[in-house]
């Protein structure tokens, strides 16, 4: 079982909040700041969530707002849940700042996206697989082997993101991933089977990108979270795109909207889901089963 709500959104979703509040009430960022003796870039930190919000700082912030009622007991209520951590905080040590945001949008998202080019994705990696993939981390920098055993145990545990009931996960990936060795050929098999294995959850779509099939959108991989409206805020979607050891979020909702109708122009091109393990579990066995 997940443990409920990550700290990561729960401050997007209060920075959301207290931006659109602010707006609502013609307020600039830098009369806020003056009004309660702090700095400009404060209240900037705070409504891109790069900084955390105290509870006593979001009760300042609501008094002067004049937010009452009901929809002050939530946000305050939001305030306390953001200053938990999340499982992932453990790891804090071995994690960058980035890959925890990751894992904090990943743990609570209720629809992800995902275009991957060159390896399986992490949500969708076995243990040996992700070993070799991490393990590979140390010909570019020095890692040593009990911070990649650590690191690919937070990556098994993000797997459980996708036993969540409300979680829709669709997933594309060129055919090439199929083909491209990452161990030996047992690891790929392994691989590919579990691959099989997880397209057969209600809440995935798997589709395959074949070689010969239409490319019509070059690029990165990218991963887009989305998240639904509930009682405390709205919380647009959030890409991220991943290179070598780091990524980074894009927010823009020119950018989002941009990522969605190519992830959908390449989920046209692939094959079915049904094709598409078909085609998955025929490579595990021409090219990777007793060679």
């Amino acid at each position: 079982m997940t443990e409920p709500g990550s700290p990561t959104v729960r401050r997007r979703r209060l920075a959301a909040e207290l931006r659109e509040i602010r707006e609502s009430r013609g307020r600039s960022g830098e009369s806020v700041a003056a009004a309660l003796g702090w700095s400009p870039s404060k209240i900037s930190r705070y409504e891109r969530a790069k900084t955390g919000l105290r509870p006593r700082e979001v009760e300042r912030l609501l008094s002067y707002y004049q937010v009452t009622g009901q929809r002050r007991a939530l946000l305050l209520a939001l305030a306390e849940d953001a200053t938990h951590k999340g499982w992932w905080e453990d790891s804090s040590d071995v994690l960058a700042e980035d890959y925890k945001q990751f894992i904090g949008l990943e743990h609570e998202a209720n629809s992800i996206a995902i275009w991957h080019v060159d390896v399986v994705a992490g949500l969708l990696q076995t243990e040996a697989y992700a070993r070799h993939i991490i393990g590979s981390y140390s010909r570019i920098e020095p890692v040593a082997p009990g911070m990649i055993g650590r690191l690919v145990r937070v990556r098994m545990r993000r797997q459980q993101a996708i036993d969540r009931a409300d979680l829709q996960l669709s997933v594309v990936f060129d055919e090439s991933v199929l083909q491209r060795r990452i161990g030996d050929d047992v690891v790929m098999y392994e691989q590919l089977q579990h691959l099989a294995k997880v397209a057969e959850r209600p809440n995935v779509t798997m589709q395959v990108l074949t070689l010969d099939g239409q490319h019509r959108v070059f690029g990165e991989s990218f991963v887009i979270f989305g998240f639904g409206a509930d009682s405390e805020a709205m919380l647009q979607d959030v890409v991220a795109t991943e290179h070598m050891r780091s990524g980074f979020t894009l927010e823009g909702e020119r950018e989002t909207y941009l990522h969605r109708i190519a992830f959908d122009t390449l989920a046209e091109a692939a094959l079915d889901p049904q094709a598409s393990k078909a085609l998955i579990l025929e490579t595990a066995e021409s090219r990777w089963l007793g060679r």
